[in-house]
Order: structure tokens, then C-alpha cells, then sequence
């Protein structure tokens, strides 16, 4: 999420409405891109949009208290695959970007981007530690004059200038990214929402402002609660499906040949990224607030979140159709990130099933082009080389992150057996993969 808060503090003891000589300068400073901005968070949403800020001029400090992201930006090199290390290496060069893990640089800055984590505790509660802690450095930095963009809560107080804008970050998207993605804007007050809408366009192709900054982040739920409920039952259609003997993937081919009224959504092994299996939940705790009860997105969360135990359970029914047991099986995971063509593992499905699998006896391994490294249950698994001793060494390969660099066709030739939770062997025949 993206809370985009304007937030101009008392000058002495005038405010900025007193002053407005203020915000005139700020708006100056943000058209002749002389305005010093900078984010805090370097993650998926932030480095992107450091790099577009600075892609049009602006000097960008990134502040991030991870010391390998920090030195990683430093020294040229990106962690996101969305953003090259050329792209990196030359604005660190010409001095447009810079990292630091020093938080007090807010007080040099003249707008502030908060980028930090807003995740589920386990009872799938809104985690806000990280955006209040956030909020205290800025409290304890802030200068007259900054302006102050949110990526999580805070409550507009009398010196305040609130916006929000929620992010559409989607990884490994080639078509739309930071640019080119639409941004929604809603103000607390027509003012927040000028100067927000303002500083967007600077570096953003398209900024749609709403009324208000409730309506703007019910845009972000409502895209994100849309996604869920229709995976879910596309999710829900592949467990029907499997009772029926019935291949849920051609059912959904031919139903998308109709040319109104249906729109393709694909099963899977369960939900994951930073945004589908967060934001409805988010959604649900503040509606049960106001005494609504939202039942259907509630489902929805549920069905998504049973797709790793179905797996699981699938996996060990494949191998025993061959006489194989769950318990001491080598079993190879292909991809572990949550999506194709990343290396995003937040709150991937493919770890869930990883977990579980390794707590039933199994003998886990995985490999991910993307990924050197992950922990499962206390142990630490590195990924291993895809080739065809390999994949003849398991007693089951699945098959949970479609990534375009694996070469399936071998997959398909030297595996004993798949489950494919992707349909990525769509166009194999063989009566070694077992589907979803």
C-alpha cells in the first residue's frame, strides 16, 4: 500500500497556511526539479520509484536500515529484477541517487516517501510497528516546509497536509511498471490533493485524483479484493474439478472463448507477493469495525489460503498411485518465488508447501534462477542446478513458480514424475505429470 501524506509543520508559530510563501517554494522546487526527495523503504515499491524520480532529474536519498540493500545501491548494483544495475550504476554516478542507513538524512530532504512493510500478524491483523516507527524518525527530524508521502497509516493532525495513493506495483510485469501505471490520488483536502497530484506528475505519465483519501484506498482494496474472491474460485473450480475426474485447465480455456461476460482467472498453489494476501484482510479488520461482515471475502481468503495443503496432499497422492511413499520421497520444487520472473518470496505458497512437505518426512530440494538461498523449518536450502541427473535423481518434481527460464521440455523428458501446479506442460502428453 501507498499513503501519500503531505505534511507541512508549524514554521515558529505560524503553520503553513500562515505561510504560504512555503508551499509556493515547495511547488517551485518540485517543477525545476531542484527539490531534494528522498524515500525510506527500498524494496519493491521504493527503489522503483527512486529510479523514476530520478530518471527526471531529481536527486534521490534512499534511506533503508538493511546494510546489504544499502551498500548494494551504493556500489551500482540492484536486487530487483525490474530495475537493472546499469540503471542503478548511472545514477549513482551522476549523483542523482544515493543510499544511506542514517534516518536522521529526513531532516536534509524536502519530501519524504514512506515504502515500509505493512504485513499480517498471524491472526491476519494489520502489522503497523513498521509505519509508526517510520513516522517517529520523521517527528523527530521534520523541517518547515517538507512535504511527507506515506506508503502506510497516520492521522492527519491540524498542521497536516494528507494525501494517499495507493501502489500497483506488479514484478516481472514488462508491459506496465512505476511509469506508465496509473496513479490514484485522494487529499484530505483539495490542497493535499494538488500538491500530491503535483509532485506526481513530475515523474509519473498519468495521475487520477479521487475525492478523498478513504476513496483512494478503498480503489487499492477493492483491485486487490477483486483479484482474491476471482482466484478463489478459480481455486475452488479446481477442487471441484478434481473431484469430478474433470482437467479444470481445459474447462477454463474453452469457458474463455467466450467473448463477454467471462474473464480467465487460473488456479494455483495458493496466494502470495506483498499486496492479494494482505490487502482484503485489511479490508475485513476495518470493516468488522464499522459492524459490516464481509463473508465473501472472508471465504475467499480462506479458499486461497487451504491451496498449499491441497498440494501437499496431491503430491502425496501422485506417488502413491506409484507405490511411493510422502515420508523419505526426494522431492524437487521448480521455482519458489511467489511469481514468474521474480525473485520475490514474500508470502510465496511455494515455501508454505516446502514446510510442509519437509514436516511429513520428505526429502525437500528446489531451484530457482532467481533465488540462491531460502530457509525451511531451520534449514537452510540452496538451490540446486537443473539438469537431467537431477531431475532423474527425485521421486517427484512439482512444478509451483512458472518461470520462462526453465526448459520444461527436459523437465517433462527426465523427471519419473511431475505435479504441475501451473499448467506449465500444457503442451505435453506424457503420463508422468499429474495436474492440480
Amino acid at each position: 500500500m501507498e499513503l501519500r501524506g503531505e505534511t507541512i509543520l508549524p514554521y515558529g508559530e505560524k503553520t503553513i497556511t500562515q505561510v504560504p510563501n512555503l508551499a509556493r517554494e515547495l511547488k517551485r522546487r518540485i517543477r525545476t526539479r531542484s527539490a531534494r526527495v528522498g524515500i525510506i523503504g527500498l524494496g519493491y515499491v521504493g527503489l522503483p520509484l527512486a529510479v523514476e524520480m530520478a530518471r527526471e532529474g531529481f536527486h534521490v536519498t534512499g534511506i533503508d536500515l538493511i546494510k546489504e540493500k544499502v551498500n548494494s545501491i551504493n556500489s551500482g548494483i540492484s536486487y530487483i529484477p525490474d530495475i537493472s544495475s546499469e540503471t542503478v550504476a548511472s545514477f549513482i554516478a551522476d549523483g542523482r541517487l544515493r543510499a544511506t542507513q542514517s534516518l536522521s538524512a529526513v531532516g536534509d530532504l524536502d519530501t519524504i516517501n514512506i515504502c515500509v512493510p505493512t504485513p499480517l500478524r498471524k491472526n491476519k491483523d494489520p502489522e503497523l510497528s513498521y509505519v509508526i516507527a517510520a513516522v517517529e524518525v520523521i517527528r523527530n527530524h521534520i523541517q518547515p516546509g517538507q512535504l511527507i508521502i506515506l506508503e502506510s497509516g497516520l492521522r492527519a493532525g491540524t498542521d497536516f497536509f494528507l494525501a494517499y495513493s495507493p501502489e500497483r506495483v506488479d514484478p516481472g510485469n514488462s508491459t506496465y511498471h512505476t511509469r506508465n501505471i496509473p496513479k490514484v490520488v485522494g487529499g484530505v483536502t483539495p490542497r493535499c490533493a494538488e500538491m500530491a497530484v503535483l509532485f506526481y506528475r513530475q515523474f509519473i505519465d498519468n495521475v487520477f485524483s479521487v475525492s478523498s483519501t478513504d476513496c483512494a484506498e478503498m480503489v487499492k482494496l477493492l483491485e486487490n479484493t477483486f483479484r482474491s474472491v476471482n482466484i478463489a474460485l478459480a481455486n475452488e473450480m479446481a477442487l471441484a474439478c478434481n473431484s469430478f475426474g474433470i482437467n479444470v485447465w481445459e474447462v477454463i480455456e474453452a469457458a474463455k472463448s467466450k467473448p463477454f461476460g467471462f474473464m480467465p482467472f487460473y488456479p494455483g498453489p495458493g496466494l502470495g507477493g506483498h499486496c492479494i494476501p494482505v490487502d482484503p484482510y485489511y479490508l475485513t479488520w476495518k470493516a468488522r469495525m464499522k459492524g459490516c461482515e464481509p463473508r465473501l471475502i472472508e471465504l475467499a481468503g480462506h479458499i486461497n489460503s487451504q491451496m498449499p495443503a491441497f498440494v501437499i496432499r496431491g503430491i502425496s497422492d501422485a506417488l502413491n498411485e506409484r507405490r511411493k511413499c510422502l515420508n523419505g520421497a526426494n522431492i524437487l520444487a521448480l521455482g519458489v518465488a511467489y511469481k514468474r520472473d521474480t525473485n520475490d518470496v514474500r508470502e510465496s505458497p511455494a515455501l508454505q508447501i516446502l514446510m510442509g512437505l519437509d514436516e511429513k518426512g520428505a526429502s525437500i530440494h528446489f531451484t530457482d534462477p532467481y533465488i540462491p538461498i531460502v530457509q525451511i523449518n531451520e534449514k537452510t536450502l540452496k538451490s540446486v542446478d537443473l539438469t537431467p541427473s537431477v531431475l532423474q535423481s527425485m521421486d517427484l518434481v512439482a512444478i509451483l513458480t512458472d518461470h520462462s527460464a526453465f526448459d520444461y521440455s527436459m523437465v517433462a523428458e527426465f523427471s519419473p514424475l511431475i505435479f504441475d501446479t501451473r499448467n506449465a506442460l500444457k503442451d505435453t502428453n506424457r503420463g508422468n505429470v499429474a495436474l492440480l
